[in-house]
């Protein structure tokens, strides 16, 4: 005869044996998940050892814009560069914005390629931080209204096109 809530004597060994096993089962496993996290840990820290270990610095980021005039307009362009680009660009480097800039002229190799690289460089990955905030006012000073920069800057369409921007970063060797 059974009784309700109650195993068979029989029974009763088996059930705590079996929770026995589920403990020892929980302990390995928390030794388990233990000693994963200490060899990711000592992982991470071999990561940061060879981080300082590496044979370079990280150094300015230069945003390196290409540029293709249309034909017969080059020198009109050059004239922008030369005064209104200029200007800003070394407005912003009065600022502490930016740290340099560079002109480069380069022969294309085909109708897509650019013939001018413009180079604006920050001191670092943060200085792009918060960027525009920061220049818009100089750029207002210098050029009115943010709709009025916008027409200046499709007017300028009919002289060149902008073929597109990119960041890199100098690796100074120790």
């Amino acid at each position: 005869m059974r009784r309700t809530g109650h195993l068979p004597r029989n029974n009763q060994r088996g059930a705590t044996r079996a929770m026995h096993l589920r403990g020892i089962d929980m302990k390995l496993k928390t030794r388990a998940l233990g000693a994963l996290a200490g060899l990711l840990l000592s992982f991470a820290g071999l990561g940061i050892a060879a981080a300082a270990d590496r044979p370079y610095t990280e150094g300015a980021v230069s945003e390196v814009t290409s540029v293709r005039t249309e034909p017969g307009m080059f020198d009109e362009y050059m004239a922008y560069i030369a005064g209104t680009w200029k200007t800003e660009v070394e407005a912003q480097k009065t600022a502490g914005i930016v740290l340099d800039y560079a002109v480069y002229q380069a022969t294309p190799r085909g109708p897509q390629d650019p013939d001018l690289y413009l180079v604006t460089t920050y001191k670092n990955m943060a200085a792009l931080d918060g960027l525009d905030a920061r220049r818009d006012p100089i750029l207002e000073k210098l050029q009115g209204s943010l709709a009025e920069q916008n027409k200046a800057y499709v007017a300028r369409s009919r002289l060149r096109t902008i073929l597109g921007s990119e960041y890199i970063r100098g690796l100074n060797l120790k």
